[in-house]
Formats: C-alpha cells, structure tokens, sequence
C-alpha cells in the first residue's frame, strides 16, 4: 500500500483541504463541488467533455473564496486517471478528498446489453475507482477521505438497472476492502448510496413518465419528498468531515427511507417499468449522451 505523504514544513501548508471530484461539470458532481467549496474546501473539477460547463463551475467555486482547477480526464482511462491525480497535487499541493462520481451506463434489459456496454460501465465505475483512489492516495495525509458514489440499485432490483447495479455493488465491496487496507493509515473510505433524486440522468432514464416515477418514489419514501443533488451533496459534506472518522467501510443509504417501505413495492415496480423508453444510455457526471437509438455507451 502506497504511504500517505508526510506533513510539509508549517510555512508551506496549504490553508484549506483539497478535494477532487469526478464527474463535476454538471448534476451531482458540480452540486457537490460547490457544496465542498462553501465548507471550505479548494476544489478539482474533473470532467470528460465539457470544458465551458466545467469552467463554469470553476468560476462558481472561486466565487466563494478558494482555489478551484479543472482537469479534463476520461475515468475509464488509467493513463488519464494518473495525469489527473497528479496534476491535482502538483497545482493544489496534496488531496485530501476524493468523490469518485463519474459513471455511465446503458439503461437496457440484461439481455439486450453489448460487449461495450458491459466493459464501459465496468472500467468507469469499477475499474475507474481503483485508479482513482490508487493516484490520490499518495497524496493523501491522515484524515484523507474516500467517498464513492454508489446507489440502490446496487443491492435492489431497478429495471434496467442490472448493469449499473453490478458495477455498483462491485465498487461497494472495494469501499470496504480499501476501508481495511487503508484504515491504519487514518483515511476513511465509504460510498453514498442515493435513492430517487433528480438529475439528468434520471430525467433520462424516466423518459416521458419521470414525473410519474417522482410523485410513486416520493409516496413510498418515509418522509414523503423527493431527493435532491444538496440532499447527497450536504450527506458527502460529513462523510469527509473530521467528525467522520470513525466511519469507514459503508454504504451510506440516503433515500428518504425509501427502501425501508415496502408498503407500496408492488406499485412503484409498476411505475418504474411502464416507463417509455427515453435515451438508452445515460450518464452521471460528465459522461456523454447517446441517441434514444444508438444504446452505445461512450
């Protein structure tokens, strides 16, 4: 195992923490950019394609008052993983947390799924994370944080989901393993798991009965609403917090209590699988977009 860098010289310490976070151009990634820099954090705003989206999240993280940076890499790509992690730490000084949030998918029956989809979902989100956190750990002093963004499709049947809800439950088992294997050196490392919250992608995955979806999530969760990306946002903010460093090894479900009602399964099943289709493919973070026809990951 990689050792965490030593303390610098006092004179030379960087005042706040840095926080790299994949996936940060738009959606969960930008909201918990932001959420990280109003706590204080200086901020590495990864991203695949959008440059202008990133630069303006840039430009919202400089807004209050710490140093932001972004850093196009493709996740899936170890050799891009490594420059990424390494500019990181060269321009900002270290890492001090790392929000592995960047996943794509095809959002199709198990049975209809291609070879790329399968390796993309995996090298994104499973083989993606491994590198990650392999490049920023070095970096990393005792209070490093790790948090991966996983779901709960991960350890619940979705439609459509079989694929992601593999590659999830795959990066879960490597949370806790890395939380062992790194625990001695004083970094955590969890995943968030969110229920129904809106974003892009799950605009996408909806398709035309989305809202349909929202209202049948929200009267099956405990507390009657539905998610939001500060919801998950302000849950990651204490994940990498000093006062969670007794917190190491879980997946951190955050979904109103949805999957604790079983009240109503039967007709949120139904509602999750009379969906219309939509775009095939969908993203979290800054992955691309397909055609509703395509079905072809990027």
């Amino acid at each position: 195992m990689p050792e965490p860098s030593a303390s610098p010289d006092a004179h030379h310490e960087p005042a706040r923490r840095v926080a790299l976070v994949t996936g940060a151009s738009r959606g969960l990634g930008r909201e918990v950019a932001l959420h990280l820099a109003r706590s204080g954090h200086d901020v590495v705003v990864n991203y695949r394609r959008h440059a202008d989206l990133a630069a303006e999240v840039v430009a919202e993280v400089e807004a209050e008052g710490v140093r932001a940076l972004a850093v196009p890499a493709d996740v899936a790509d170890p050799d891009a993983v490594r420059a990424l992690t390494t500019t990181a730490a060269e321009r900002l000084g270290r890492i001090d947390v790392l929000v592995a949030n960047a996943a794509a998918t095809a959002f199709k029956p198990l049975v209809d799924l291609s070879a790329d989809n399968v390796r993309r979902t995996f090298d994104l989100v499973v083989g993606g994370f491994v590198q990650l956190v392999q490049g920023s750990v070095p970096h990393m002093r005792r209070g490093g944080r790790v948090v991966a963004v996983s779901g709960i499709d991960s350890v619940r049947y979705m439609p459509d989901h079989g694929l992601l809800g593999a590659a999830k439950a795959a990066m879960e088992s490597l949370v806790r393993s890395f939380a062992v294997e790194l625990g001695p050196a004083g970094i955590t490392v969890n995943a968030i798991s969110p229920g129904g919250f809106e974003t892009e992608s799950s605009r996408i995955w909806g398709g035309s009965k989305f809202d349909v979806m929202k209202e049948r999530f929200s009267a099956q969760s405990a507390v009657k609403d539905y998610g939001t990306c500060a919801d998950m946002a302000h849950a990651i903010d204490y994940l990498v917090s000093p006062g969670a460093r007794f917190l190491t090894g879980q997946p951190v479900v955050v979904d109103g209590g949805l999957t604790v009602n079983l009240a109503d399964l039967d007709a949120l099943h139904d509602a999750t699988r009379a969906f219309e289709g939509g775009f095939a493919l969908a993203t979290g973070g800054d992955g691309a977009v397909g055609s509703p026809s395509s079905g072809a990951t990027t």
